[in-house]
């Protein structure tokens, strides 16, 4: 059976859609970690557990390509994408200096309601540390970072953060998993990270301290991986 060759071009559905479905119902499967990396993504069979056809499933995963969550291996087919250590290396360090920016950027347009609905995300993530569940944790997480740079006004910087976040994605869950202890301080340095926004700090202590809170996960992974 021929294989459909997928072109690295970003496809979005509108949304309800049934090709917005799939995309959402695949990539949360990528991200929970059921699509571990290497899964062959096979259509007819994603389709039929779906109950959709194969076109909006071809169009989701043509998607996921785009963003870097599945890759397209000759005589193989669609499969989920995994990050190599190297890989992770590399966006983690270019996320932590362009989620700085955004999040500096962002910081003289976020309101008290803002700092209000990310300080109610961060003490949900802090409730998850007593029966700590990483995928949940994970997720929350974005939420909380999302609402620090989701007002970034310049565009550029804000589609890299995005692809950062998307690169990640597929190990997300996991690296809480490999690094648990690394959750509690970073519910800590969300809150020292607002109250900086609050205070009104200059751009560079808010860049510097957005940036330095991605990095030391990085560098906690990294350290941990040494020992394994």
């Amino acid at each position: 059976m021929t294989e459909t060759v997928f072109t690295d071009v970003s496809v979005v559905a509108p949304a309800g859609s049934k090709s917005e479905q799939a995309y959402q119902a695949v990539k949360a499967r990528i991200v929970e970690g059921t699509y571990t990396p290497g899964y062959r993504l096979v259509l007819g069979t994603i389709a039929k557990d779906l109950g959709f056809s194969v076109v909006p499933v071809r169009e989701a995963i043509r998607r996921l390509e785009a963003e870097g969550l599945v890759k397209f291996e000759r005589n193989v087919g669609a499969t989920v994408a995994g990050i190599d250590p190297t890989e992770y290396l590399y966006t983690m360090q270019t996320l932590s200096i362009v989620e700085g920016a955004a999040t500096a950027l962002s910081a003289p347009l976020i309101d008290s309601v803002a700092i209000a609905r990310a300080r109610a995300v961060n003490e949900e993530m802090r409730e998850c540390l007593d029966h700590f569940d990483p995928v949940r944790f994970t997720q929350l997480n974005q939420d909380f970072h999302s609402i620090l740079f989701e007002h970034c006004p310049n565009p550029h910087i804000l589609d890299l953060v995005h692809r950062g976040w998307n690169r990640l994605a597929s190990l997300r869950s996991s690296t809480f998993r490999f690094v648990p202890g690394r959750a509690r301080d970073s519910v800590d340095e969300h809150e020292a990270l607002l109250q900086l926004i609050e205070a009104g700090a200059d751009a560079d202590a808010i860049e510097k301290a957005a940036r330095l809170h991605r990095s030391a996960t990085l560098d906690a992974y990294l350290a941990q991986a040494k020992t394994t």
